[in-house]
């Protein structure tokens, strides 16, 4: 006699990760296909983007350095002296970090190669809001640690803020799948709420997010394509164009703790209670690294993702010159022509609060936390500013109008004026390193009217390679 499967017994096996590693006899046949992710996953082959999780190196800058942690010695290559006097060539990778890596169209061998090669931050995705048809579905994969193979830790993508997710796909390993080391699962979203959010792994959360396995995700509305107002591309569904823009640019907020990191990488416990943002990052980098252009672009895989150009091996290419850049690809200035409407997406999952402030423009704040700034009773709360306090977690969508081009606003005959966006928190804006740089600091540069041609990708830089 086959026996009832009841909602209790559902509960009791949905309700964590005993899921993944119950063995498949516990589990009622139609269950079996749904909730065991091995068996997801050998029947997925449809997938918008594929993401997996491994560690790796990046850079930061080695001095003024940090007791034993930083630059960690451990680095490749292994030099004693990663020092100010040291050629860059052997300065180009001081911190141990967690990641996500976009592996989308890679073979398994490719796939496999990239275990070790992880980057910092974790590629920017965006997805058009769900019109009934348009579901989006991301692939993961855990590669595992390849420093760390006694840490055997699953991995997940947690949308931080998404609406409309089930417990299924949520990423929260209590109640959701996790992905052990060689095992993939694929996340299947429905997007209803344009904005922008973050991502993050939610296993150890701590941990995994101060690691680096963390980035920003952002949600189109419906309204994009129309003309209202002269704009074709917006914020939200406002109706009348108040949230159309010409460019967008994407700013993530980092912190690295120098000591947890090395203490991942030389086996010793860390207690994250402690922590302290030895630096603060904008898209993974400091500044003046955040003014440097992007890694060279894959032009045609950035339909839903930023994708840097790989070599035959998988592996990311970065510039010539740029080579301690490599795991740091995205750059964080932001250009425009006077005129021009331009979006910045802030997000921040550092533990500290940001003060994000651009002098001599003000900005109009149109979108917190995903949510357009608009009362319950549709008044207009959207407000103008110049600084942007952000607590651990959120997101504002801030829109500014570039002013008119000048020719002597710290141009300096390079054909732009430059306009400075910053934290106002010194300690994040210079990390208190040599001549106040080193931290969370960008640009805008403003070019005059029809300089630029129309913005290809998120975070277009005037000096990219595209291919």
């Amino acid at each position: 006699m086959k026996k009832q499967f009841s909602r209790r017994d559902f509960l009791k096996l949905a309700g964590g990760a005993a899921v993944t590693v119950a063995g498949a006899g516990l589990l009622p046949q139609f269950l079996k296909k749904t909730l065991v992710a091995e068996k997801v996953v050998t029947a997925a082959s449809d997938y918008d983007l594929f993401f997996a999780g491994t560690d790796g190196w990046f850079w930061l800058p080695p001095d003024p350095p940090i007791g034993v942690y930083h630059p960690d010695t451990y680095g490749p290559p292994t030099l004693a002296d990663q020092g100010p006097s040291a050629p860059d060539e052997f300065k180009n990778f001081t911190t141990y970090i967690f990641g996500f890596r976009n592996v989308t169209g890679m073979t398994n061998s490719q796939r496999a190669n990239q275990q070790f090669k992880v980057q910092h931050n974790a590629p920017f995705f965006w997805v058009d809001q769900y019109d009934g048809t348009n579901e989006f579905k991301i692939q993961l994969t855990n590669l595992g640690l390849h420093l760390r193979p006694d840490l055997t830790d699953a991995h997940t993508i947690h949308w931080h803020g998404f609406r409309n997710v089930i417990p299924f796909y949520d990423g929260e390993p209590h109640g959701s799948i996790s992905v052990p080391v060689g095992e993939y699962f694929t996340y299947v979203y429905r997007p209803r709420d344009p904005g922008t959010y973050m991502y993050h792994c939610h296993v150890e959360d701590v941990e995994h997010v101060t690691m680096g396995m963390t980035s920003l995700v952002f949600v189109r509305p419906l309204q994009n394509g129309t003309n209202i107002g002269g704009f074709t591309k917006f914020a939200y569904n406002d109706g009348d164009g108040s949230t159309g823009y010409d460019r967008e640019n994407a700013l993530f907020l980092s912190e690295i703790w120098a000591k947890g990191h090395w203490g991942d990488a030389h086996i010793q416990e860390s207690d994250w209670s402690t922590f302290k943002a030895d630096f603060s990052l904008i898209n993974g980098r400091v500044h003046p690294d955040t003014l440097l252009p992007n890694s060279p672009i894959n032009l045609a895989a950035s339909t839903n993702c930023l994708t840097t150009q790989t070599d035959s091996n998988g592996d990311l290419v970065t510039n010539s010159g740029l080579e301690h850049l490599q795991y740091n690809p995205h750059s964080s200035l932001i250009t425009c022509n006077a005129g021009e409407r331009v979006l910045l997406r802030f997000a921040n999952l550092g533990f500290r609060e940001a003060a994000m402030t651009l002098a001599g423009i003000k900005m109009r704040v149109v979108g917190r936390d995903a949510s357009p700034m608009i009362g319950r009773d549709g008044t207009d709360t959207s407000y103008v500013t110049n600084t942007i306090l952000m607590g651990a977690g959120e997101s504002y969508d801030c829109i500014f109008e570039a002013p008119a081009f000048s020719g002597g606003n710290g141009s300096s005959g390079n054909g732009y004026d430059t306009y400075i966006l910053y934290n106002r928190r010194y300690t994040q804006e210079s990390n208190l390193s040599t001549g106040g740089s080193g931290g969370q600091r960008t640009e805008v540069h403003v070019y005059p009217a029809g300089t630029l041609g129309p913005q290809q990708y998120v975070n277009q830089h005037p000096d990219d390679a595209i291919a």
